[in-house]
């Protein structure tokens, strides 16, 4: 069974409003490492249609990009993109397919058959597989701002603190660190 990691960027005071963080070639190669990692994405709809609206053309090189940001689009492109959602059914994007029912049983059948592990990019959709204690690992790109405005992560709450253990921390240039933590069980 594989595992599912939450991965986004955030600021120091929470916000993980993607216009907020640094977008450069070391924070893009940083993401593509961890979807090379990994054996799928997973993405509630919101998230799923920001990405489609820009990064195929990326891929299909229509739009102008530096080659870190190409070679994530190339990457994310090709790989497995799993989106739940209760409104929309069809997602045409190359090879996105769709949860439908029960959020944990379609879930855990998605870990359950992704050895690699699935990678985990959307901020409220993370509150509710937390919730449902699906999450085993966190691996976030803190950014040195203080943006000062939603949304934020975990804006909704939990019903309870989550122990984690500290597995890295690693600085990139612009001063974002990379942190890695597992759930603490039992």
């Amino acid at each position: 069974m594989g595992i599912l990691t939450f991965s986004i960027n955030l600021t120091l005071d929470g916000c993980v409003d993607h216009r907020e963080g640094i977008a450069d070639d070391e924070t893009h190669a940083f993401f593509t490492r961890l979807m090379d990692e990994g054996g799928a994405m997973l993405w509630g709809r919101v998230i799923y249609e920001m990405m489609e609206s820009y990064w195929p053309a990326v891929a299909r090189g229509s739009e102008q990009a530096p080659p870190a940001v190409r070679e994530w689009a190339v990457k994310l492109q090709a790989k497995p993109k799993y989106v739940v959602s209760s409104t929309r059914k069809n997602f045409p994007w190359n090879n996105s397919h769709h949860i439908a029912g029960d959020l944990r049983t379609g879930v855990q059948k998605l870990k359950d058959a992704t050895p690699a592990g699935v990678l985990l990019g959307s901020g409220k959709l993370a509150t509710e597989l937390d919730r449902l204690d699906l999450i085993d690992e966190y691996r976030f790109l803190v950014h040195p701002r203080i943006a000062g405005h939603g949304p934020t992560l975990y804006q909704s709450g939990l019903p309870g603190t989550r122990r984690l253990e500290l597995v890295s921390a690693t600085p990139l240039r612009s001063g974002a660190v990379a942190v890695h933590y597992r759930r603490a069980r039992g």
